[in-house]
C-alpha cells in the first residue's frame, strides 16, 4: 500500500512539472511549444480529470497561436513584399499542421464546463496552394534574373532558391535543368598536376595514385577536381604538385658481432656437503638441487638500410591570372630496415627477446623506383591535409 501512495504521489510530481513547463511556454508567447507539450500529455489517459489543465492550456494555446499568425498574414499581405511570399506560405502550412497535431485526441472535454474544448479549425488547402503557387514563380523568376549575371556566388544562391523551390513544388517548369545549369555555373573546377623537377623517374604508378582525386574524397558540392582537363569546363584553379628534390641513400648492410654468456639450469643433481658427502633429508632421501652450467655463443648480426626522401611542393595556381596563390612545402621518407642473425656455439645464450633475430633471414633491398612509390602514402595524406585546410574558392 505504501509503494502504491508513493507511485502515485511521483506521477502526480511529474504531471505538475509537465504542467508548469506548459504554462510556461504559453506566458512566454512560445504557443507551438506549449501545445506540443500539451499534446503529448493528454496522448494517453486524456479525460482523466488530472489531465484538464492540458485541455485548458491547449485550448488558449491553439486560440492565441492562430490570432498571432492571422495578424501577421493580414500585416504581409498588406506590406506587398514579394520577400514576404515564403514566410506567407509556410504561415499558411503552420496553422494547417498546427490543427491536424490536434485533430488526433479529439474531442476533448473540459469536465467543468459540462462541454468539449472549442478548437475552430478552418481549411487552409486554398491558401497553401495561392501561396505556394506565388512563392514558385518568385522563386523561379528570381532566380533565372540571378543566373544573368557571371558571378559563381549568385549562381550558388540562384542553385539554392531553386533546389528550395523544386523541393515545395516537384516538377515545376524546367527547374531541374535550371538547378544543373546554376551548379555547373556556380562550381570551382580545380585541374591537378604533376610537375617533376628532379632529375629522376617518378614511377607511373605513384602519379597515377597522387592524381586520382577521386580516392581523396575531396571533391566538394561547389569545388570539383579534375586530374585530365575535360572539354567545355573553364578550370578556374590549378592544383600543382610539384616534386623538387627525391634523395636515396645507398644500400647498406652493417655487421656486428658479439658474445654472450649466460648460466642456465640443465636438470637437477645431488647435493654434497664440504667433505663430499651426499646430504640427505629426514627420511633419508638424498636432496637434489638444480644444476647450473654456463652456456656460450657467438653472434653475428646484420643490419639492412636503405632510405628515400622526397621533397615537393603544392602550388596553388589561379588560372583566370596565372597567379601563384599559395605553396605549401611538403616533405616524406620512406626507411628499408631488416635486421637479422646468425650464430655459432649455444642459441640458449641470448637474450630470449633476441630470438627472433635468428629466424629471419636478408631480404632484397627494394629498387629506388619502389622506394620512392612507397612515399606515396604519405605524400597522399599531407596533400590532403592541405587540400582540407585551404579551401579553394570558398
Amino acid at each position: 500500500m505504501k509503494k502504491t501512495i508513493l507511485l502515485f504521489t511521483f506521477i502526480l510530481f511529474i504531471a505538475s512539472c509537465g504542467v508548469k513547463k506548459t504554462q510556461n511556454l504559453l506566458s512566454e508567447g512560445d504557443y507551438d511549444a506549449a501545445i506540443d507539450r500539451a499534446v503529448e500529455g493528454l496522448r494517453s489517459n486524456k479525460n482523466a480529470k488530472g489531465k484538464q489543465d492540458y485541455v485548458y492550456l491547449l485550448e488558449e494555446a491553439f486560440a492565441k497561436a492562430k490570432e498571432r499568425d492571422l495578424r501577421n498574414l493580414d500585416l504581409l499581405a498588406k506590406d506587398g513584399n514579394p520577400r514576404n511570399y515564403e514566410v506567407i506560405y509556410k504561415t499558411y502550412l503552420q496553422l494547417n499542421n498546427r490543427q491536424d497535431r490536434i485533430r488526433p485526441i479529439l474531442p476533448l472535454p473540459l469536465l467543468n464546463k459540462g462541454r468539449n474544448a472549442y478548437f475552430p479549425f478552418d481549411n487552409y488547402n486554398d491558401k497553401i496552394i495561392s501561396s505556394r503557387n506565388t512563392l514558385s514563380k518568385y522563386l523561379y523568376d528570381n532566380s533565372k534574373a540571378l543566373m544573368l549575371t557571371n558571378d559563381k556566388l549568385i549562381f550558388r544562391r540562384a542553385y539554392d532558391d531553386l533546389n528550395y523551390l523544386n523541393q515545395i513544388n516537384p516538377n515545376y517548369k524546367d527547374v531541374v535543368k535550371l538547378m544543373d545549369e546554376a551548379q555547373f555555373k556556380g562550381t570551382d573546377f580545380v585541374n591537378i598536376a604533376l610537375k617533376n623537377e628532379t632529375n629522376m623517374v617518378i614511377p607511373t604508378r605513384l602519379q597515377q595514385d597522387l592524381l586520382d582525386f577521386s580516392t581523396y574524397g575531396m571533391n566538394e558540392k561547389w569545388t570539383i577536381y579534375h586530374n585530365v582537363k575535360q572539354k567545355g569546363v573553364n578550370y578556374d584553379y590549378g592544383l600543382i604538385i610539384n616534386f623538387t628534390n627525391i634523395m636515396i641513400s645507398p644500400e647498406q648492410v652493417k655487421e656486428n658481432v658479439f658474445y654472450k654468456e649466460k648460466q642456465i639450469k640443465d636438470g637437477l643433481k645431488t647435493l654434497l656437503d664440504n667433505r663430499g658427502k651426499v646430504v640427505k633429508d629426514s627420511l633419508g632421501n638424498a636432496i637434489k638441487i638444480d644444476n647450473f652450467k654456463t652456456v656460450k655463443a657467438r653472434i653475428y648480426e646484420s643490419n639492412q638500410f636503405k632510405a628515400c626522401q622526397v621533397t615537393a611542393n603544392v602550388d596553388y595556381v589561379n588560372l583566370k591570372t596565372n597567379q601563384l596563390l599559395q605553396s605549401f612545402p611538403i616533405n616524406s621518407e620512406f626507411i628499408f630496415q631488416n635486421s637479422y642473425a646468425t650464430f655459432k656455439g649455444d642459441r640458449r645464450a641470448s637474450d630470449e627477446e633476441y630470438n627472433a633475430y635468428f629466424d629471419r633471414d636478408y631480404l632484397p633491398f627494394p629498387t629506388n623506383e619502389q622506394m620512392v612509390f612507397d612515399t606515396g602514402e604519405d605524400l597522399k595524406n599531407k596533400v590532403k591535409n592541405i587540400i582540407r585546410n585551404n579551401r579553394l574558392g570558398n
